[in-house]
């Protein structure tokens, strides 16, 4: 008889069969994570990282949000964490979009009828802007926590592939590059200090919104990630998001706006 094939397994050489995951359409294997209420969901949050990292990291923020009962969920981008792919190199960031449009899918289908929001970091943040504009109207929401729209000169090669697609261009085959700790975070020891996002871009993302319900916070002085800063930056970011959502949440729920 044949021998069975062995498992497929993380980069960190983990079965996949161990972890919850989904198969995208290339047949690459990506790592999900689902944090869930003890009752029933009011809503969903899909939570899409940054570049070089994982959505492990947003465990805390997860949590946060599944108190205001909201199933949270996410996957490692490919490329990144314990998902399948060449690490750190996109031929096509269509391919993000793509994956998280299939495991929205996946998990509206056992959860119908509920509001859906995007949550999403850097990179993710122009994954997310990318996503909803896939499909207008399908999300509720949007949180952005410094998104990719502008690039910082100071990291213009590491970004420029994406935030240019957020401009409507599309420039193929072009690492990420590696990602320089020091400029993400003061926690290690947009805000108007970040230096991966150019701010304007924020600026830019209000004044194009067509939307009349769209909220805007700048820390001053903050640097990328924000919802890892200092503690008083994180603190008023998790207040800022815990509020913002729960309104949302609320107003979708009753079909009126906020």
């Amino acid at each position: 008889m044949p021998e069975e094939s062995s498992p497929r397994r993380t980069p960190q050489s983990v079965p996949y069969q161990d972890l919850p995951h989904l198969v995208n359409a290339d047949g690459q294997y990506l790592f999900c994570r689902y944090w869930k209420p003890s009752g029933a969901p009011r809503a969903l949050v899909f939570v899409s990282h940054g570049a070089g990292e994982h959505c492990g990291r947003y465990d805390e923020l997860a949590r946060m949000l599944v108190g205001l009962e909201l199933l949270v969920f996410a996957h490692d981008h490919v490329g990144h964490g314990q998902s399948e792919g060449e690490r750190m190199v996109v031929s096509d960031f269509q391919v993000f979009i793509r994956d998280v449009l299939q495991h929205v899918d996946v998990v509206q289908k056992d959860h119908p009828g509920l509001p859906i929001f995007l949550l999403g970091h850097s990179m993710g943040g122009a994954v997310a802007i990318l996503t909803a504009a896939e499909r207008p109207g399908h999300f509720s929401g949007m949180v952005l926590i410094s998104p990719l729209v502008l690039a910082s000169p100071e990291s213009a090669t590491t970004f420029k592939v994406l935030a240019a697609k957020v401009l409507n261009l599309v420039l193929p085959n072009v690492s990420l590059g590696r990602i320089d700790s020091s400029t993400l975070s003061r926690n290690k020891t947009e805000g108007s200090a970040d230096r991966l996002c150019d701010s304007r871009g924020a600026y830019l993302l209000m004044e194009s919104a067509k939307s009349q319900d769209k909220t805007l916070k700048i820390y001053e002085g903050a640097y990328h990630i924000l919802h890892k800063e200092l503690p008083e930056v994180t603190s008023s970011v998790f207040r800022e998001i815990n509020t913002w959502v729960s309104q949302r949440t609320a107003a979708a729920g009753t079909g009126s706006p906020p």
